[in-house]
């Protein structure tokens, strides 16, 4: 009679337990609150795959009717020589959006978005560690002070997933120049500061305790030397409740997404891979079925990461991505 009984207990709890993960793969809280869409911008990524970056960006302002950008202060763009700075291309990219009533969240610092993720000035690396630092304070600081008077900047990105420590060519994280980093910026201005940290692989906790507001990547595949293309199997409820949680525990004022996947992730940069090869990562049906997950998670805004890829893509005569995005903004 007891093992009856504890078997019947045994099958209800599994029973419950399936039904739980029934519904966090079904979950919808993208019903709770739509989704405002933006594009991660990087002028050195449409550059590398050989466009021309100016027409990339008037091309994601007026033809897709982007208008969330988060733009990339580059180390190694803005400071080629010394204490010696030059802001042309970076002004151009703030105008062109706050001409067209676009918002900027302004990405700056030793880490920021796009492979080997530290573009340092080639200058860099003849300081020492202390001397460095200080220079990256100093690059904060000029930043800040000639941009807080744009009205078209919303928050500042101080790095770029500076706790993620398996991916970048960058020396180890310093947790206590990362806390003066962010100190400076909020004595400077009083706009929000984001800290990012990767969706899958952190507990999101320390980047919520010390920001105002959490952006999270997420991915769908990946790839590494190790397992090749590896399928992240997380339902889209996960990200919600998680950061639901971290508000919870640590207070932070927003959580949303800072990258989501919509380009192919390659063992090595897009014009050495086959057009079939990056398919295989992501093609139409992978991007229509990234957007339907990234909606059911409730997060927002969700700043789209590959949108130079898509222009690459309509170039070499392929405009069907493209044109799936130009659906993404007509409803702004």
């Amino acid at each position: 009679m007891f093992k009856r009984t504890k078997w019947t207990i045994d099958v209800i709890l599994l029973l419950f337990l399936g039904l739980i993960i029934l519904w966090l793969y079904l979950a919808d809280f993208g019903k709770k609150q739509s989704a405002v869409f933006g594009i991660t911008f990087s002028q050195k990524y449409a550059t590398s795959l050989n466009l021309d970056w100016r027409k990339v960006l008037t091309g994601l302002l007026d033809e897709l009717g982007v208008r969330q950008f988060r733009v990339v202060a580059y180390w190694d763009l803005l400071e080629q020589q010394p204490n010696n700075y030059d802001f042309t291309d970076l002004d151009w990219q703030i105008s062109q959006i706050e001409q067209r009533g676009g918002q900027v969240v302004l990405a700056m610092g030793n880490r920021v978005p796009r492979w080997p993720e530290c573009h340092w000035p080639s200058w860099a690396y003849q300081y020492n560690e202390v001397d460095r630092q200080n220079q990256i304070l100093t690059l904060l600081n000029t930043i800040v002070s000639r941009y807080q008077t744009r009205p078209g900047i919303i928050a500042w990105q101080v790095e770029n997933e500076p706790f993620l420590k398996i991916f970048g060519e960058c020396p180890k994280s310093d947790l206590s120049f990362y806390k003066k980093e962010i100190a400076l910026i909020k004595s400077l201005d009083a706009r929000p500061v984001i800290i990012t940290e990767s969706g899958e692989l952190s507990t999101w906790l320390r980047g919520g305790k010390w920001s105002d507001w959490l952006g999270v990547s997420v991915y769908r595949i990946t790839w590494n030397k190790l397992f090749g293309y590896f399928y992240y199997p997380l339902p889209p409820a996960y990200y919600y409740l998680k950061g639901e949680l971290v508000k919870f525990i640590t207070g932070v004022d927003k959580v949303f997404v800072s990258e989501m996947q919509m380009e192919p992730w390659l063992s090595m940069p897009i014009l050495n891979v086959p057009l079939s090869d990056q398919m295989h990562s992501m093609n139409l049906d992978k991007f229509k079925n990234n957007l339907a997950y990234i909606k059911r998670t409730g997060l927002s805004p969700v700043y789209l990461w590959g949108a130079e890829w898509w222009y690459w893509l309509r170039e070499q005569g392929d405009s069907s991505i493209w044109n799936e995005a130009l659906d993404i903004w007509k409803q702004f």
